[in-house]
């Protein structure tokens, strides 16, 4: 983990040397003589119900003199091993720590340049109060309400305990001047005092966050101007309790810590991003008054230390569904003691506050025109309405587009093929891997290709490889490999019954398996069918526009998306990446607390559609099982690209299947 990568490897092998055979990136400069001490790795202990296994530190060999030299010597933290000198003995999840990774995964999530009306729940008021006086018996705090109410007109105005101790010697030290932080989310709420500054103190700062199953994006913002002052991403940690949903709820199921080792690790991860904005806006944490975070639901379930087992198995009951307030403390996030979180609503059980984050950027509940609006993730949220309809559903499509379940697949990082073209006639491909600018085609390539490598196939290219072998005739409309294109290139490859497309021959060598072809197959077809019921749910055949949300989304292309069946046929001017709208809607909470009452009158009626109660999603779920489907046509997409003509194989991948055609070919 991260990279959700596995295999089977002999007792004794070093866990360094079964990264590599994997083609995981774990640094080592001293060639395993356990001094450089860059191959840290640690286990993750549990019972991980998706891999079967159980995980324990016993495991690996215990640690060996070596490894006791480099921790007197360098010091090892806790929990950690050297892996070129740790032994695999059993079952094991092994943890790459990302602060030991050069090429670590590429987190691409910054915050759009959307200019956004401000009407913040939080703002700073500059008083002078009153001094004390024999005569006028009232304290301190009573005046400075007093001139709160005269000033602003904050009548009937609370104070947080923790202001009341401080307030004389703030006074005092601002000469009778003070700024008052006042929050007041809903208008007919009572107003807060939540901050008290000496002086004039002419800015507040807020974060928006959308905590994503693999990454999480946080976003500073200014609440007196509104400007992004920084923006960062990391990846989740618990991806190494499991890398989809299901199997982090299984992990809590089957772990009686798994709950809190969860939020624990997520809470660590926004601290360090906290750190992180703080640092690049050169802003204190103290000065960051309120929060703004969403998720999915289980993200938002353990974000918030709620176990998440309900949402498992249906009625896929959410704890809270409403809108949450609360401060940031009791998260764990330690900033102003004042600081306010405000989650935003989740719409059902397996559609989220996310969901409901980038239903607020993209508006289509503002729209007359019929708008889909996707988040392709390990759980694929739906999205389909207009200002007279809205209906929502999820899709669990599983990693396979973020590359787990793929024989080559990773994450996008330095090393990932991440665009891919394949000649129709001679079907060599050409490609591009991230980190490196020129294709594989191009002079400067191999040389470039060498210093970085060439390590997988992350999931936008993925996305266009399938559809590519599609294009080129090397699959069928049903995803079988055709066994007969080994006599037009030598990169058909036969392995048994079944065949591969070589991508790359290197090292480590880069291909596309039949079983790869059927994991994308699966997890397309799942979200197109979900799709497809919330369309019948409209009454409608096509769709005027789609937005593709998400880090994911924002590097799919939209032809090859629909290529794959991935989305409905539609005007590929009117298809666009829409980017982490779940982040754009966060900051448009943060900045705006009308945006927070249209996006939970919004959620109230969005209606909820459950796909696995829908008896036709089955038959969606088949017919989207073909490329791009079995049953729908693709009038628009057949403007832009030749489909090729409908060619049917074995079921069994290839074998049978080119055998076959050659035997009618001879006929």
């Amino acid at each position: 983990m991260p990279s959700g990568k596995r295999g089977r490897f002999a007792v004794g092998t070093p866990v360094l040397e079964a990264a590599r055979q994997l083609g995981v990136y774990v640094e080592s400069v001293c060639g395993g003589r356990a001094t450089c001490g860059r191959c840290q790795v640690s286990v993750q202990e549990g019972n991980f119900a998706k891999h079967k296994i159980v995980s324990a530190n016993d495991h690996l060999s215990p640690i060996g003199p070596k490894e006791r030299r480099y921790a007197e010597v360098r010091d090892l933290p806790e929990g950690r091993r050297l892996s070129c000198s740790a032994l695999i003995k059993g079952d094991l999840v092994i943890d790459v720590p990302q602060d030991t990774v050069i090429n670590a995964q590429v987190v691409r999530k910054a915050a759009d340049e959307r200019v956004i009306a401000r009407d913040t729940a939080v703002h700073m008021c500059y008083v002078e109060v009153e001094e004390p006086d024999m005569h006028k018996p009232s304290g301190d705090l009573d005046r400075l309400k007093a001139a709160l109410a005269a000033d602003w007109k904050y009548d009937n105005l609370e104070v947080d305990f923790h202001i009341i101790p401080q307030v004389q010697s703030i006074l005092r030290k601002g000469e009778w001047k003070v700024t008052a932080a006042i929050h007041r989310d809903h208008e007919g709420d009572r107003p807060r005092l939540i901050a008290l500054y000496p002086g004039l103190k002419n800015e507040a700062y807020g974060i928006a966050c959308d905590i994503g199953s693999t990454t999480i994006a946080m976003h500073l913002s200014s609440l007196l101007s509104g400007r992004t002052v920084a923006s960062a991403g990391a990846s989740n940690p618990q991806i190494r309790f499991g890398e989809d949903l299901m199997s982090r709820v299984s992990y809590v199921m089957m772990n009686p810590d798994g709950r809190g080792a969860m939020t624990n690790a997520v809470r660590e991860a926004l601290n360090g991003l906290i750190d992180k904005v703080c640092a690049q806006g050169g802003v204190s944490r103290q000065d960051i008054l309120d929060a703004v975070f969403v998720g999915n639901p289980i993200m938002h379930h353990l974000f918030l230390g709620i176990d998440p087992t309900e949402l498992g198995g249906a009625p896929f009951a959410l704890a809270v569904s409403g809108a949450v307030h609360l401060t940031a403390t009791e998260v764990g996030l330690p900033m102003n003691a004042g600081t306010r979180v405000y989650m935003l609503p989740c719409i059902a059980g397996h559609v989220g506050a996310d969901a409901a984050a980038a239903t607020l950027a993209e508006g289509p509940h503002r729209q007359d025109e019929m708008m889909l609006l996707v988040d392709i993730g390990t759980n694929a949220e739906i999205v389909l309405g207009n200002r007279n309809r809205v209906v929502a559903a999820s899709s669990p499509t599983g990693p396979a587009f973020e590359g787990a379940e793929i024989s080559s697949g990773q994450r996008a990082a330095p090393g990932a093929i991440e665009r891919v073209r394949i000649d129709p006639s001679t079907l060599e491909p050409r490609y591009r891997v991230i980190g490196i600018e020129p294709w594989s085609d191009e002079p400067g390539f191999e040389d470039a290709a060498a210093a970085v490598g060439v390590t997988g196939i992350c999931g936008s290219a993925i996305i266009e490889v399938v559809a590519e072998m599609f294009l080129t005739g090397i699959i069928s409309e049903d995803g079988v490999v055709d066994g007969s294109m080994t006599a037009r290139s030598p990169r058909i490859l036969q392995n048994g019954r079944t065949y591969s497309y070589l991508l790359r021959d290197g090292e480590p060598r880069i291909s596309v398996t039949q079983n790869d072809v059927r994991a994308i197959q699966l997890a397309k077809a799942a979200l197109y069918a979900g799709v497809k019921l919330l369309m019948d749910k409209q009454g409608i055949s096509h769709v005027d526009r789609i937005g593709l949300a998400g880090a994911f989304g924002t590097f799919i292309d939209p032809k090859y998306a629909m290529v794959l069946g991935l989305i409905p046929d539609c005007a590929l001017d009117k298809v666009k990446a829409v980017g982490n709208a779940a982040g754009t809607g966060a900051r448009m909470a943060l900045l705006n607390r009308g945006h927070r009452r249209e996006i939970e009158e919004t959620v109230s009626r969005i209606e909820k559609i459950e796909t696995a109660l829908e008896s036709k999603f089955q038959e969606h779920f088949v017919y989207a099982m073909a490329l791009p489907n079995k049953v729908d046509a693709f009038p628009e997409l057949s403007k832009v690209v030749t489909l090729p003509e409908r060619k049917q194989l074995a079921d069994d991948a290839g074998s049978e299947g080119g055998g076959r055609r050659r035997r009618r070919s001879r006929e």
